[in-house]
């Protein structure tokens, strides 16, 4: 992405403040963004700007990308929540996806947001193909973040013919993202929780969602990518690990701002200076500081690695880059976990009551730190690889995206 672009758009988040603001409020109590937001971030290209330049998007890389999500973040972490999902699903399905069908999907209708993903439903999955070349698909996922904007809808699901899986020519079972048009599944209100709860994540269900015959090659990812960018060339996990610390990043951001604020005008009980004068609340600004800048740096350098190795025309990164950038998007995370919990703590009172942002933000730094991609089990599995022991395919820089 080209800089001035880069600076033009985190121009326009802090363009955009109150409006975020005021719907991160109204999500609240919706449990889901309302559409006066999602319109505005639409309008303004936020769900496009990771996509090609031939698909209407500004060729961002996975830098750009994480600075713009914690700028939104910082502001409010269920509105980047969504972009975020949004934007990076849109771009990992673009990546691999013919091009003809991505004219119709992406310019014919420059509005378009996808969703997908998310975990296992009640139910079993399961596809079936049709007399006509299609396939049908049953089954419900959880965790679907933006489905109430979403024009599309990757669920997984094996391919089955009766009660036996269908296999391919090297006599595996095929199991793909299908491609599901918002006509063809139905969101299930299932999303009660505490942390990002504005980011709208339902269960969706599909009962014999129909994919023609024209899209049901279309996956979720597919490499090799049709465009140049190097994030096309990430695996998966990584992906999905870099975009989800940049909201953490942003929340811990948000946080050290407002808790500056709030020291600055706050009177504790029995005091007669202000909270920002007490060694206390100084000790621990500078703690929390140095903990996010340290998490922030170590996630753009090890990002800025894989966008180096990428950049030589290898086809993915080493494992060795790769596990570099899964732990400090992991260290990132829990990081900033723990500077929102200092500094929320430090607040006293003033930051457990409903209307402080640093209650939200609390809750918001504990969700974004919860997340599989990010979540601190994963320091296990890398430091057995640090140990010497063999690490599973998510570490070795493939990520096992699917294979033209």
């Amino acid at each position: 992405m080209d800089q001035h672009i880069l600076a033009s758009r985190l121009a326009s988040v802090e363009r955009l403040r109150d409006n975020i603001l005021a719907a991160g409020d109204e999500a609240q109590e919706l449990r889901r963004l309302p559409d006066s937001i999602v319109d505005q971030m639409v309008e303004e290209g936020f769900f496009r700007f990771t996509l090609p330049p031939e698909m209407g998007g500004e060729n961002a890389s996975s830098l750009d990308t994480i600075e713009i999500l914690e700028a939104i973040a910082a502001i409010d972490a269920s509105v980047a929540w969504n972009v975020m999902l949004g934007s990076e699903i849109n771009a990992m399905a673009v990546g691999g996806m013919d091009p003809e069908i991505a004219k119709t999907v992406y310019l014919d209708n420059p509005q378009v947001i996808m969703c997908g993903g998310g975990g296992p439903g009640s139910q079993p999955p399961r596809a079936e193909r049709t007399d006509d070349g299609g396939v049908r698909v049953w089954g419900q996922t959880t965790f679907i973040s933006g489905c109430h904007n979403a024009t599309w809808c990757f669920m997984a699901a094996p391919l089955m013919q009766g009660d036996n899986p269908e296999l391919d020519k090297n006599g595996n079972p095929i199991f793909k993202m299908w491609f599901l048009h918002r006509d063809q599944w139905e969101i299930l209100d299932t999303w009660d929780v505490a942390g990002l709860r504005g980011s709208g994540s339902h269960d969706v269900k599909a009962d014999g969602a129909y994919v023609p015959p024209h899209l049901v090659d279309v996956d979720l990812m597919v490499t090799p990518p049709h465009y140049d960018n190097p994030v096309y060339r990430m695996p998966v996990p990584l992906r999905l690990s870099f975009n989800k610390v940049a909201i953490a990043l942003g929340v811990a951001k948000g946080t050290l701002d407002t808790f500056s604020d709030l020291a600055q005008n706050k009177v504790p009980m029995l005091s007669s200076s202000t909270l920002s004068k007490r060694p206390i609340a100084q000790y621990r600004m500078g703690e929390a500081m140095a903990k996010y800048r340290a998490a922030r740096a170590y996630v753009m350098q090890a990002m800025q690695d894989v966008e180096d190795e990428l950049a030589t025309g290898v086809p993915a990164p080493g494992a060795a880059t790769t596990v570099n950038a899964r732990l400090a998007c992991t260290y990132g995370a829990n990081a900033c976990m723990e500077v929102v919990d200092l500094l929320h703590n430090t607040a006293g009172t003033s930051g457990m009551r409903m209307h402080s942002p640093l209650e939200r933000k609390l809750r918001d730094a504990h969700a974004c730190a919860t997340h599989r991609w990010v979540a601190h089990p994963l320091y296990q599995d890398l430091g057995s690889i640090f140990l010497g022991n063999e690490p599973d395919p998510e570490f070795t820089g493939q990520g096992a995206p699917t294979q033209k």
